[in-house]
């Protein structure tokens, strides 16, 4: 069974309720550890909902921030998160920017490379229209251990279902670990690269908060429940429930994490 046709990311309030959110916890720790650019000119490639962009108009006193998707609904709700006068967007994805040769000074994706089908691709793209000495970052879930509600849900459904293993995302995307993120930015002829690992709490209100997530059609996981009658749905929602640790007063706390990578563009 694939459902590779369903996962589009098309709509901005699943996204935000089911990604979106703990990608905001993510995002100032992963430009804490970036090197400090104030008055930098920025894209952020992929910028869905604008979780990274905001960040970076918050924490980054940047000159101008342009955020780039293909989604027209996620770039409005990334647009309506702001009201700061640096932040633009534009439709574009990460293999056509709509910007000139060197026009940034820092380039960043979040959530999005493992999306792209040559990735390689997205990096040249990315090094384009990023200036001499300037500096390209990324991060990734770790998809394979440290994002824990994506994880125990591939699980779940491979236990209910072994055919659900080609959707899961550890083994679709073989990018989102250190040594092959490493790999990636060094063959696109950045210096100075280096991963590092970011870990957040995902600590869910109750069931419903975990679960209704996954209804809303948005990625692989999501998804692929939509592929489900009721039934084997509702199985997989008992046997997913049974894997995770509940507290006392019912919130689910669950970690995730992600992988960061970052590299130079070498001045020639």
């Amino acid at each position: 069974m694939s459902n590779r046709a369903t996962e589009a990311w098309t709509s901005d309030e699943p996204y935000e309720a089911y990604i979106g959110r703990w990608s905001r916890l993510v995002a100032p720790l992963f430009l804490r550890w970036l090197p400090g650019r104030p008055g930098a000119t920025w894209c952020d490639v992929g910028c869905g909902t604008g979780a990274l962009a905001h960040a970076v108009l918050d924490t980054q006193a940047p000159a101008r921030v342009l955020g780039i998707d293909p989604s027209e609904a996620f770039l409005e709700g990334a647009r309506v998160g702001t009201a700061d006068p640096a932040f633009r967007v534009a439709v574009g994805n990460a293999t056509a920017i709509p910007a000139g040769d060197g026009e940034f000074d820092v380039v960043v994706s979040g959530l999005m490379l493992n999306f792209v089908p040559q990735p390689d691709a997205a990096l040249a793209e990315m090094r384009r229209v990023t200036r001499p000495g300037g500096l390209i970052g990324a991060y990734l879930w770790d998809y394979a251990e440290g994002m824990e509600l994506i994880r125990r849900f591939w699980d779940a459904a491979i236990a209910e279902d072994p055919a659900a293993a080609e959707c899961d995302e550890a083994r679709r995307f073989p990018l989102c670990r250190p040594d092959p993120l490493r790999e990636l930015f060094a063959a696109a002829g950045l210096g100075d690269v280096d991963v590092t690992a970011i870990e957040v709490p995902t600590v869910f209100a109750g069931v419903e908060d975990l679960w209704r997530p996954f209804l809303g059609g948005q990625g692989p996981a999501p998804g692929y429940c939509a592929s489900l009658p009721e039934e084997r749905l509702r199985d997989l929602r008992d046997r997913l429930l049974a894997r995770v640790p509940r507290r006392a007063d019912g919130t689910i706390p669950l970690r995730a994490r992600a992988w960061a990578v970052r590299g130079a563009v070498v001045q020639s």
